[in-house]
């Protein structure tokens, strides 16, 4: 829209320009109107390609459409009548000067000089035919008993009335536009335009180009060791070509940069140019795919293009998977051109030698998807994996962004960070930065002029678990159900011995739940059958202790059911971890993954079933069993929740005792 709005600008202006001259009275007036009218468009100058002459030539053309549409509109049509009228009333009477047949299909009656025809020039009326017309003229000749000499002259003429004109008007416009388009336009960089640089030209790269430092570095990049120690090999490369061609070796050509959302691959991207100082360009696959077809292939030459001239820089295409996604896997009808786009890139990439000095990093959360020709080594010679942190990691990752907040005078900034990673187990630097975020946020809504440890752990917990809904109420009834549920969770999570330790259980909403429990899991990344197991029955405890004390169920334990179930079947197809099936894993299909065939037939699948429903009863039985023993102590926990809403461990010690076992906490 920003083409149409410049160009009513231009003519606005010189309209006011024209008839309304600057002079000392109105100068300061135009000025305001016209901020205002360029406030009102919101015209984005810079960005428009036209010229001078291209705004002269629209205004003529849109002249011209104009003229031709006040003339055919507003020109005079004549009074039309019937033949009768035009007999008895013109012709006998003789008013009638000539008459004027027009296109063959209607005949103009001009008056004879000094007859007034009620304010108009001529009348008319149809005719069906010529023949017939002249044949009918010639029989009222006669009946009026008038010879050749004084019979009223009959001419001819052709003229258009406009509806040719506004038939093909639409063609014209469309055909206008596109010749427009073609050498000014958004297809004018495709074809050897002028406008090279401007946002209009469609086959131009959208990649974004940072020639001076990004500002980061690899010191702003936490809890990455060994992958920042992978990588700084394209740093030294960058930096010393020179050294690594002396000795034969090829520079890697690029890196595909995997992981979880959120764990920092553009960061750490970024951080690589700032710490080789080079230029750094970025761009998204999804740019790649457009309406029209090989503008995919165009973009992708433009886009290496434009690396070799910032030569040496690295090129970082985030969310690659767009445009490098398996050939002929899944993809309908824009396959050809996504294959297209896809060959191109393959053989850029192919383009680089040694002294190109151009390192392309891609980053991706579905590396499994990407196609094989572009995983090989010569194009992505480096494959590095960024997955969740670990307790160190987070650690590292919690003190870069603790740094530039306002904490109070007595905290340890390490021993802070260290109990903040121990809270936020599976957090990826991501949701660190948002927790710290948050914590800053709580801090200002309670006008504090410091961020307190308190405030960190209430940022935890919100984002965890969801804001506190202090505005939900709920009935007697339904909270003595959610304490008698969380009672059983935490009771019987507190004598399992692979059970995660109990950090706090609360009655209070939060998010989607009306309860909670938060516990604090080991940083395992083995887990035995008993451990899951385990936490199978930890996960029934709620239902189980409503069936005891109420002898009803209710909807409360449907996420736990959920996860039991997940988790069971996990056991029994994936991990090999069940007797009658034997150690074979069948793999899971994700959720929203398209399934055609199942990679076992029905006899498995009923067998799959039947132990998954043979575990989950175990594991149910066994709940039952532990809440049937504690049950006295399950209805004391469950009180003091209706009393306090909130217990912490310190609270379960003094309620329960000590755990049986020993804790095995991060």
């Amino acid at each position: 829209m920003g083409a149409y709005k410049y160009f009513l600008l231009c003519l606005l202006l010189d309209f006011e320009e024209k008839f309304f001259p600057k002079n000392e009275e109105n100068v300061g007036v135009n000025s305001v109107e016209g901020e205002k009218m360029l406030k009102l468009l919101e015209v984005p100058l810079h960005d428009f390609p036209l010229d001078k002459t291209a705004i002269q030539n629209l205004a003529v053309g849109a002249a011209g459409m104009a003229s031709a549409f006040l003339y055919f509109y507003f020109r005079e049509t004549g009074v039309q009548i019937s033949w009768k009228d035009f007999v008895h009333h013109y012709l006998s009477r003789g008013l009638v000067d000539h008459l004027e047949v027009v296109n063959k299909q209607y005949v103009k009656v001009l008056p004879a000089h000094g007859v007034n025809t009620s304010e108009v020039s001529y009348l008319w009326f149809n005719i069906g035919s010529v023949d017939s017309f002249e044949h009918n003229l010639e029989i009222a000749h006669q009946e009026m008993g008038l010879n050749s000499t004084h019979k009223v002259p009959v001419y001819y003429s052709s003229e258009s009335d406009g509806t040719l004109i506004f038939s093909v008007l639409p063609t014209l416009l469309v055909v206008g536009f596109l010749l427009f388009s073609t050498r000014h336009g958004p297809l004018a960089g495709g074809l050897g335009g002028s406008l090279r640089g401007s946002s209009f030209s469609m086959s131009e790269s959208k990649a974004k180009v940072i020639k001076n430092n990004t500002g980061l570095s690899f010191k702003d990049v936490a809890g990455y060791e060994e992958a920042k120690l992978e990588i700084m090999e394209f740093v030294n490369c960058l930096k010393n070509s020179r050294q690594y061609q002396d000795l034969g070796a090829k520079i890697p050509k690029g890196a595909v940069l995997a992981g979880p959302p959120g764990t920092g691959k553009t960061l750490l991207a970024k951080a690589t140019a700032g710490e080789a100082n080079v230029p750094f360009i970025t761009v998204n696959g999804s740019e790649f795919q457009e309406m029209f077809v090989g503008v995919g292939p165009a973009r992708i030459r433009d886009m290496f293009t434009m690396a070799r001239k910032n030569a040496p820089c690295i090129l970082f295409i985030d969310e690659i998977d767009a445009v490098g996604r398996k050939r002929g896997a899944g993809n309908c009808g824009d396959q050809s051109e996504h294959e297209n786009t896809l060959n191109q890139l393959l053989v850029e990439m192919d383009g680089f030698n040694c002294s190109t000095n151009v390192v392309v990093f891609a980053g991706t959360n579905r590396a499994d998807i990407l196609d094989p020709a572009l995983m090989r080594p010569g194009r992505f010679d480096r494959h590095i994996y960024l997955g969740r942190p670990d307790l160190n990691g987070r650690a590292s990752i919690f003190q870069v962004h603790l740094r530039p907040l306002k904490l109070d005078s007595s905290i340890d900034l390490e021993a802070l960070a260290r109990k903040l990673a121990a809270l936020t187990p599976g957090f990826t630097g991501a949701d660190i930065a948002n927790v710290c975020n948050e914590a800053a946020l709580i801090a200002a809504r309670h006008l504090s002029r410091h961020i307190s440890t308190k405030h960190f752990e209430q940022a935890v917990e919100r984002t965890i678990r969801g804001l506190e809904k202090k505005s939900l109420i709920l009935q007697l009834p339904e909270r003595i159900t959610v304490a008698y549920h969380e009672a059983g969770h935490a009771v019987v999570g507190w004598f399992l011995e692979h059970a995660d330790p109990l950090l706090k259980v609360s009655i209070v909403p939060r998010g989607k739940g009306l309860g909670y429990k938060w516990y604090l899991p080991k940083e395992e990344y083995l887990f035995t059958q008993e451990q899951l197991f385990d936490r199978m029955c930890m996960m029934l405890g709620g239902r189980v202790a409503e069936q005891v004390f109420f002898h009803r169920i209710t909807t409360g334990a449907l996420d736990d059911l959920r996860k039991v179930t997940q988790s069971a079947y996990a056991q029994v197809v994936e991990f090999g971890m069940n007797e009658a099936l034997g150690p074979v894993s069948f793999g899971m299909c994700k959720q929203g993954d398209i399934v055609f065939e199942k990679p076992f037939g029905e006899p498995t699948a009923q067998l799959i079933d039947h132990e998954v429903r043979l575990l989950i009863d175990a594991a149910f039985q066994r709940t039952l069993q532990l809440v049937i023993d504690k049950k006295e102590m399950v209805e004391k926990v469950a009180k003091h929740l209706l009393e306090k809403e909130i217990l912490d461990k310190t609270d379960m010690m003094e309620l329960l005792g000590p755990r049986p076992f020993k804790e095995k906490s991060s």
